[in-house]
């Protein structure tokens, strides 16, 4: 831009502006009429900070040690920066092998029930769409992740989609009172639907009011047409309570879900449904029961040297 009297009118202008939305913020303070603004660009601009500031610190701690060096603190300095760096990396490692040991079980589960998978992480939980139990995880639709697609983990079912936005998404935990998805017994096959209950464990209701169900029996996913939102044969959870019946036509079941959802991390979104349902294959060996120890009965004998004294 040329120097010209209408270009330094318009920088004395830009300046002024600059101050007064300045003295206006200042002012306003905690209800600064600036703030949604501010908010905006906060959304906006955070993953490249977030981003900058990864590949940043490494840098400024490295500077940071340069400056603090100095003849008195040498020493010290030296064995604080060694500490902290084998924190970090005692940290780090403990952090990738927890992730790399779920990450190989959820490939082990997507393997047994054939199910194409994506990977993704836990990075935030509850959404502004009003879920009470929802997760946000690092893909979306650049990964090839659309809505109504079923989440689980190397545990069981997590969840299923549902919105998408292009790098993340909003899952809806299975722990949600909104949350309604079909289910069957092992063995038995006996159909029902299960629906969250918060912190509480999963209430399923089975069709079949004179079903002979019992403690310990375990749920797998149903399945919904053309597999969405649900493939079949996800393990579910396993049967603590068994209501009675009443002689009513539906039976009620307190079901332990198999997943921890207050300790969520990595998720893998099925992409590809199975080509054919994998029943109860998805499940772990059911545990052997305890064999029954054998009870010895022993019985005291006189002795034959002994006798009766006259």
């Amino acid at each position: 831009m040329r120097d010209t009297r209408e270009s330094r009118l318009l920088l004395v202008l830009l300046v002024a502006i600059a101050f007064a939305l300045i003295t206006v913020d200042i002012r306003g303070g905690e209800q600064s009429p600036l703030d949604g603004a501010r908010q905006a660009a906060a959304s906006a601009f955070g993953p490249v900070e977030s981003g900058v500031a990864r590949v940043v610190n490494p840098v400024g701690n490295a500077v940071g040690a340069v400056r603090d060096s100095g003849a008195r603190h040498n020493r010290i300095s030296k064995l604080e920066h060694e500490n902290e760096a084998l924190k970090v990396k005692l940290g780090s490692s403990d952090r990738n092998r927890n992730r790399a040991a779920e990450l190989d079980k959820i490939l082990k589960t997507a393997g047994t029930g054939q199910y194409g998978i994506k990977g993704a992480q836990v990075i935030a939980i509850g959404s502004a769409q009003g879920f009470s139990w929802t997760v946000t995880i690092d893909a979306g639709t650049r990964d090839g992740i659309a809505r109504d697609m079923t989440v689980l983990n190397g545990d069981g079912l997590v969840g299923r989609v549902t919105t998408v936005g292009t790098d993340t998404a909003t899952v809806l935990l299975a722990a949600d009172p909104d949350f309604t998805v079909g289910t069957r017994m092992e063995k038995t096959n006996e159909i029902g639907f299960a629906n969250g209950q918060g912190v509480r464990s999963l209430r399923v209701q089975l069709l079949n009011g004179k079903a002979n169900i019992k403690r310990g029996d375990r749920l797998v996913t149903f399945g919904s047409s053309k597999d969405k939102p649900f493939v079949p044969g996800v393990p579910v959870g396993r049967v603590v309570k068994v209501e009675p019946s009443n002689g009513d036509l539906t039976r009620n079941l307190q079901v332990r879900p198999f997943v921890s959802f207050s300790q969520l991390d990595i998720v893998g979104v099925v992409v590809a449904p199975p080509r054919q349902d994998p029943r109860d294959t998805v499940l772990p060996p059911a545990p052997a029961k305890p064999k029954p120890t054998p009870t010895v009965t022993v019985t005291a004998t006189p002795s034959a040297s002994a006798s009766p004294r006259s």
